[in-house]
């Protein structure tokens, strides 16, 4: 084949102008698997050991000893660049809808933009632009968000006319479309030649590569990577780095100490055709079909067409260790609905000769986003992979913010998104895997409009109260493999109707959940958190407050019986946590994370609590199902159903204290809502479970009290202006930046993480700050909805993105909040932003390509919610963690 062809040829130009290459491995190259002699032994030791020699191992390589590591050895079980790599189509695409994403791709476009200078590896770099093609206006509305996150980013996009499309590409079909998007400056690369680069520029600065040789597993000691034992002896490192691509989940199962890489691959076809009579030029843009499922670009005068299929073919799932991936199995029947397709878009292609059709497979992770970051249970161990499909797009920022991360210690960015700890071992089944990537492959074209959910690998962590909601019509979405309800569907409304309210505009439950906010404001409701993370952590003396008061940045030392509402900081003053902790004693605090945080906070914990055997932390999540009583009447119900007063008098606010509730005993009351509202969540042993939901909603009929779910939490907290984990707060997100300095033990003299960074803000002033936007001339009813992600601009310059958004029953009007950053006019650079820059701004919202005006708050309307409660109270009273 001419992509052999074309690999062979950039195999030899490289391998001449290395001298020292062809002493470490035998010059005959073959695809068999043979082994070739090595006349350059491997070194006992070394500080990195890289396992992979296609674009993400090549990658990290370049990129590690670009920043002065040079003790590195990268090891490739076959030959460089004779994975997925060999096989992508090469297609360098910024048009993403997540901000993170684009910018890894518009980092690696810049990259391979300059790498066959900096190397003299042609690299086969082309700018020829892309089209993505909107045959519905849903798609189109998705397209024009995406071109408002590029355009502040400055990179050029334009949304176009369907008679535009024709001018760029003439072979188009249009008849069927209405717009499309333009990105002039994405690229096509030959990616086994950028590897190839990578690894020749990494190679200079001192990296030792060496071909065909297999890593058989990794020895982790106390919990650290010690070494590296391959088919060719061991290597002492203490770092590790996976970029083993699809065999990652694989090679991460290898050790006595199983480190979790939840992907699983898929065949991916493509079609590669001889060149047209008038051949293609080479500088034609890409064309993306979504609609269609398909991709097509110019390829040797011909073209290379591919796409994802809605019903894929999962490979591997019992395992299989190849070296090199053998061109799979051609499947014309497979391949039929995506060759349609492209007919369709191009029907000037009947004729044409088609070379051959290409079937290699693609790693696919359960979210549809790449994993990386280091393994939480072996310090040292890094991964990268899972790129879905979109490896070459990604490779080199993904590579740059790995390597980041091990020298530094953190990244550039926030890459929250994409760490492997958002994942635990619930995802790491091989079954789970497969039914999942065969849902996520289809996603890749699928439209995606707010809040949509995964079908698959669902029902796998549920709350023991699961069938007695789902029989009251509770719907369901899925936060790190647990069941939450998203809100309840009352008797005789249409519930198909429902389960299909996918829209970029007013949603089917809009209503629903407006009935249930007022339910909270006025009465009492009942929602499960029960997905909740919850950690005990205890000590024989004082080892658990000592160790405590360093790694959270509010002060623990209080009575028993209060909580206190803390982050917990890194060295920059970031939040890696934000929870509530209560002192259950003088020597236990219980303590309440998000959701997502299980893996990750128990990781970070656990590296930096003494090791002592007298302090003792467990995680206690499923021995609790949690109950959020939200409502003036919250305090009614309990009061009746425990025989004791729950008044504000007897039971304080941020107060935490063991009960009966019915006949149940050992309850944990807390008075905190996470919504600002007056009521209590209920942490009952989960045998109790439902015996306390039935007392609760039998005593409270005569209140009023009804079951509510987490998009009427999710109004409730965006009004009252808090900010939650993982959306609104992340590691690059200090306390002064969200107007929490009051939750800082900064004046009580005591030594805690994140306190250097956090003293220096003080004095010198944050340069981005948490504010609240109202929508002024936005309607309801007609005009698209915030989400997330939308540009903020203050009298008409780009200042910075909104991080959550949500309809206000009370305001009767859309709230957004989100960061505002002060850009220098002239030279762009980050100013101090202070209070009066916010107050003096003039601001709009950007709802694809859309701008609407907003007024910018620094404190929530908050004398519309405090005639029962004093103002200090409801700030204090809870924060928002989904």
């Amino acid at each position: 084949a001419a992509g052999m062809f074309l690999r062979l040829l950039s195999d030899i130009q490289w391998r001449a102008a290395h001298p020292k290459w062809r002493r470490m491995t035998s010059s005959q190259r073959s695809t068999s698997t043979t082994a070739e002699p090595h006349p350059v032994s491997l070194p006992a030791q070394a500080q990195v050991v890289i396992c992979g020699g296609g674009i993400m191992g090549t990658s990290v390589a370049y990129h590690l000893s670009k920043m002065g590591w040079k003790d590195i050895v990268l090891l490739e079980q076959g030959r460089l660049a004779a994975g997925t790599t060999r096989f992508c189509a090469g297609i360098v695409s910024t048009a993403r809808p997540v901000s993170l994403d684009l910018k890894m791709a518009h980092y690696s476009n810049k990259l391979y933009q300059q790498l066959e200078q900096e190397t003299g590896v042609q690299t086969g770099y082309v700018k020829t632009g892309s089209i993505s093609l909107a045959q519905t206006q849903d798609r189109l509305i998705s397209l024009k968000r995406i071109a408002s996150s590029l355009n502040v980013m400055g990179i050029p996009c334009e949304i176009i006319s369907p008679k535009k499309v024709v001018q760029l590409h003439p072979l188009i079909n249009i008849h069927d479309l209405v717009g499309a998007m333009y990105v002039p400056e994405d690229a096509l690369v030959s990616s086994a030649n950028v590897s190839l680069a990578l690894a020749t520029a990494a190679s200079r600065n001192g990296v030792q590569i060496h071909e065909r040789t297999s890593v058989s597993h990794v020895t982790v000691q106390k919990g650290r990577v010690t070494g590296v034992e391959t088919d060719r002896g061991r290597i002492q490192c203490e770092y590790f780095v996976n970029c083993a691509g699809q065999w990652a989940y694989e090679l991460g199962h290898s050790g006595e100490e199983p480190v979790h890489i939840p992907l699983h691959a898929c065949e991916h076809f493509y079609l590669l055709t001889h060149p047209l009579e008038k051949p293609l030029s080479s500088g034609l843009p890409t064309v993306f079909d979504p609609d269609g499922r398909i991709y097509i670009r110019n390829w040797q005068g011909g073209i290379l067409s591919g796409g994802f299929e809605k019903n894929p073919k999962p490979l591997f799932t019992e395992g299989r260790n190849q070296l090199e991936i053998q061109n799979l199995q051609e499947d014309w029947d497979h391949f039929g609905p995506l060759l349609s397709a492209l007919l369709r878009r191009m029907p000037g292609l009947e004729t044409l000769q088609i070379m051959q059709l290409v079937n290699c497979p693609e790693s696919f992770t359960p979210d549809m986003r790449c994993i990386m970051g280091e393994s939480p249970t072996a310090r040292g161990y890094f991964v990268l992979a899972g790129m879905n499909s979109a490896g070459i797009s990604y490779g080199g920022g993904a590579g740059k913010y790995l390597a980041e991360w091990m020298v530094n210690g953190y990244p550039s960015e926030n890459v929250w998104p994409l760490d492997l700890k958002r994942f635990g071992t619930l995802q790491s089944s091989r079954t789970f895997l497969r039914h999942r990537v065969m849902e996520v492959m289809p996603l890749m074209c699928d439209l995606k409009v707010p809040r949509w959910d995964f079908q698959t690998g669902r029902q796998l962590r549920t709350s023991p109260l699961y069938d007695r909601l789902d029989a009251q019509g509770a719907r369901w979405m899925e936060k790190h493999g647990f069941e939450r309800v998203k809100y309840f569907v009352p008797p005789g409304k249409d519930l198909l109707d429902l389960d299909h309210s996918k829209t970029f505009y007013k949603p089917d439950w809009f209503d629903i959940v407006g009935s249930e906010v007022k339910c909270c404001k006025e009465a009492v409701c009942v929602i499960d958190m029960s997905s909740f993370t919850k950690f005990e952590i205890s000590s024989t003396g004082d080892q658990a407050l000592e160790s405590l008061q360093y790694l959270f940045s509010n002060d623990l030392d209080v009575p028993v019986g209060h909580v206190v509402h803390t982050g917990m900081l890194n060295e920059k003053g970031g939040y890696e946590n934000d929870c509530s902790i209560a002192r259950l004693s003088k020597r236990s605090f219980f303590m309440i994370s998000p959701t997502d945080q299980q893996v990750h906070c128990w990781a970070w914990l656990k590296k930096r609590l003494p090791d002592d055997s007298n302090l003792i932390m467990e995680d206690v999540t499923w021995k609790y199902t949690a109950l959020n009583l939200i409502g003036p009447r919250a305090v009614d119900v309990l009061s009746e159903l425990s025989y004791a007063p729950m008044t504000a008098e007897h039971f304080p606010s941020l107060f935490c204290k063991e009960m009966s509730v019915g006949y149940a005993n050992g309850i944990r009351v807390m008075s905190i809502t996470h919504t600002g509202e007056p009521g209590f969540v209920l942490y009952i042993p989960i045998e109790y479970a439902l015996h306390v939901y039935n007392e609760v909603m039998n005593m409270g009929q005569k209140y009023g009290i009804r079951n509510a779910g987490y998009y009427a939490l999710r109004s409730l907290r965006i009004e009252k202006f808090f900010a939650f984990w993982g959306q609104d707060l992340d590691a690059f997100t200090t306390p002064m930046e969200c107007g929490r300095e009051f939750q800082v033990k900064l004046e009580k003299g005591m030594q805690f993480l994140g306190q250097e960074a956090l003293l220096e803000q003080k004095q010198n002033g944050v340069y981005k700050r948490f504010t609240m936007f109202i929508l002024e001339d936005h309607d309801t009813d007609m005009d698209l909805w915030p989400w997330w992600g939308e540009p903020i601009f203050r009298n008409g310059r780009y200042v910075g993105k909104t991080t959550s958004s949500a309809y206000s029953y009370t305001l009767e009007r859309h709230v957004c909040l989100g960061f505002v950053h002060h850009f220098d006019e002239k030279t762009g650079e980050e100013l101090v932003v202070t209070p009066d820059f916010i107050n003096q701004g003039e601001y709009e919202i950007d709802i694809a390509g859309q701008r609407f005006q907003a007024k910018a708050k620094l404190y929530p309307f908050s004398s519309l919610f405090t005639q029962r409660r004093r103002k200090d109270e409801v700030e204090l009273s809870g924060y928002q963690r989904e």
